[in-house]
């Protein structure tokens, strides 16, 4: 169970890593709203077909498509377009370091809302990785400008961020109550996709398409990787070690895309940004390992 606690870990940090630099592609002719509408709709199409293709069970109750609607409204849809619009008002190192508080929001609740109990190891590890990422990106946030701009910006991730933190909560209710993860992530994805159709229209925002071949690539690279394989390995292992724990993949999220960027756009590692991604180990560390307990 370890080895494949530990391959779902690895997987999901591993391709939302790489998302980072698939979004660039999503931006520009389609609007942000309308990109994701494409992106979970294609993936939910997808599993609904495999699940009905591996005849699993699709039919839940009114009270169990609510709590699935739930989860697709914080976690398929409203925290996504809230990124997006925080992230045309802060650099990515911003943004970067404001989603690695999840773990903190997580843990707090996870003791709230499922009476989870809090790990101080889990939170010291949590303390190193933001440190980690602080430090890494320490050049955007020495100098971040103290305008309106920005304080929306950072409310605006913080937000995002609690609605994502909200969607893992309640994903970790769903599984509680033996909603497997493929489906709830289908019914959730098509919620998601829904409802930001919804908000498009009435928001009068045009459902056009580019016809360039990065936005398709892009697009299917998301919904295939980033969304159905990455959400169901991330989702999983939120069911099996916690939210708290798993959460910790988010801070590891912007090594990845940084190490994508050193090999596509040149990014220069520094002697801070170093001393930075140790941190973000050793916190990793502390966080999915269990302490040794003394033999009786």
């Amino acid at each position: 169970m370890l080895t494949h606690s530990a391959s779902l870990y690895l997987a999901a940090v591993l391709i939302w890593g790489s998302t980072w630099y698939a979004i660039k592609f999503q931006l520009g002719v389609v609007a942000a709203e309308v990109s994701l509408v494409y992106r979970f709709a294609l993936a939910a199409l997808i599993l609904l077909l495999f699940c009905l293709l591996t005849r699993r069970n699709l039919r839940y109750s009114l009270q169990q498509h609510g709590f699935i609607a739930l989860q697709g409204l914080f976690l398929f849809s409203s925290n996504y377009l809230v990124f997006y619009w925080a992230t045309g008002l802060l650099t990515s190192g911003i943004v970067a370091l404001m989603f690695s508080t999840v773990i903190l929001m997580n843990i707090v609740n996870g003791a709230l809302f499922m009476r989870s109990a809090v790990s101080l190891r889990v939170i010291a590890g949590a303390g190193f990785g933001i440190a980690g990422i602080a430090a890494i990106f320490w050049s955007e946030v020495s100098h971040v400008d103290n305008n309106a701009d920005t304080w929306r910006g950072l409310w605006m991730c913080l937000l995002a961020t609690y609605f994502a933190s909200i969607g893992n909560i309640i994903s970790a209710r769903n599984q509680k109550y033996r909603i497997p993860v493929v489906q709830t992530n289908a019914w959730g994805m098509a919620y998601g996709a829904l409802i930001m159709g919804i908000y498009a229209l009435f928001t009068r925002v045009p459902f056009n398409y580019d016809s360039a071949i990065a936005y398709s690539v892009s697009l299917v690279y998301l919904s295939v990787f980033g969304s159905i394989l990455a959400f169901g390995s991330y989702l999983t292992l939120v069911g099996r070690i916690g939210a708290d724990r798993a959460a910790y993949a988010a801070v590891l999220f912007p090594v990845i895309a940084l190490g994508i960027s050193t090999v596509f756009e040149d990014y220069q590692w520094t002697l801070r940004a170093g001393f930075g991604f140790a941190l973000v180990l050793l916190g990793n560390y502390i966080v999915v390992t269990k302490p040794r307990t003394a033999s009786a």
